[in-house]
């Protein structure tokens, strides 16, 4: 029934009340204040509730449309190996653990495979960018044995270690500590290794100082004549999510699309880290690799050799659900993403050698190599 003008003004009136002033009503009037009032703070609550979980989980929603979409079709025929795949070795093919016999039956888990290159572990540098020798005794050694064992192979040599201000290791912004890593660079290279691959995190997006690193890395590379490579992180997904990442956790987890491509203009082989992605479900990891594979594709010269590394270990965390990120989805996503008639300088990379179980081996065999 409409409202007289009288009883609008009654009610307005009686809102304005404060709830001191209430026991001034009749006793129905000021049951009924109250239980419109209640409402309406409850109804004031819920709406801000519904409005916050709009903006949180509106935009999880949205990308996990968008990630599921991408991990749907069929990849292209010819999107399978062009022989420039690469595998991440162990510590104890350079320390003398490992035997002969081992590296035979590498030499067969190899054969009908793309692997070109081998990343071996000979680090860790030591914070102030060298490198002890001591760390590797059979370095040289295990190189000589692996070009005999693996004709047409490259043995690279992987050098790492933790990067300041995030962790308390290498301050690239240091010349004294880019020269001791370039310095470390030419006594792997005497030993015999046909590159160089470094590994250094968390490297900030935008650090000019490993810029400056590969810069100077890379001159002695080109004096050698062998490659320059590089384990990179993830792109943004979208573009702005690292740097509201890195606000909310401290942690630079992605590059930027740009300081992506001025690090792989500068190096003859990037290597993803595309794992450690926090995807619940395989699907959605397989989404996720073909939306990194795309963004490295488009931010990697034309001259300069990509490879997506593949997940070949299990973990259970936060950030490595095993179930999810798997090989199998993530060679299906870089296929996806490859599309037809794409870039012949493109790999997979396996990580790692001491974990990979045959699971593994085939799934990477069969998705991509058959």
């Amino acid at each position: 029934m409409p409202v007289s003008g009288e009883q609008s003004r009654w009610q307005r009136a009686v809102d304005a009340l404060r709830p001191s002033e209430w026991r001034t009503l009749p006793g129905r009037a000021a049951r009924r204040l109250r239980a419109r009032r209640r409402w309406s703070r409850r109804r004031r609550v819920l709406t801000a509730l519904g409005l916050l979980a709009v903006l949180l989980v509106g935009p999880v929603v949205a990308a996990a449309g968008y990630l599921q979409v991408a991990y749907t079709g069929d990849p292209a025929a010819d999107a399978r190996t062009r022989g420039r795949d690469a595998l991440w070795l162990g510590h104890a093919w350079v320390d003398g653990r490992r035997s002969d016999t081992e590296l035979k039956a590498l030499a067969g888990q190899l054969r009908g495979t793309g692997i070109r290159d081998l990343y071996v572990h000979t680090g860790p540098l030591e914070h102030d960018g060298s490198l002890d020798p001591a760390l590797a005794p059979k370095a040289a050694d295990f190189v000589a044995r692996a070009h005999a064992a693996l004709p047409g192979v490259r043995v690279q040599s992987w050098l790492g270690d933790v990067v300041a201000p995030e962790k308390d290791g290498l301050h690239l912004d240091r010349d004294e500590v880019r020269e001791r890593i370039a310095a470390s660079a030419r006594q792997v290279l005497d030993l015999g290794f046909d590159g160089v691959h470094l590994d250094l995190e968390p490297v900030h997006s935008g650090s000019p100082g490993f810029l400056a690193l590969l810069d100077r890395v890379r001159a002695l590379t080109r004096e050698r004549a062998v490659p320059l490579s590089v384990a990179a992180p993830q792109i943004d997904p979208v573009p702005g999510l690292g740097r509201v990442s890195f606000a909310l956790s401290g942690h630079g987890k992605y590059w930027s699309a740009d300081y992506f491509g001025a690090v792989a203009g500068r190096v003859d082989q990037v290597a993803v880290m595309s794992y450690d992605t926090a995807m619940p479900v395989e699907s959605l990891y397989g989404g996720y690799v073909a939306r990194q594979t795309g963004l490295a594709l488009a931010h990697t010269p034309a001259g300069v050799d990509l490879l997506m590394g593949l997940p070949a270990y299990w973990d259970d965390t936060p950030a490595h659900r095993g179930d999810a990120e798997t090989v199998r989805a993530a060679v299906r996503g870089a296929r996806l993403a490859l599309g037809p008639g794409a870039r012949r300088n493109f790999g997979l990379a396996l990580y790692v050698d001491f974990a990979a179980t045959p699971d593994h081996w085939a799934a990477y065999r069969d998705g991509w190599c058959a």
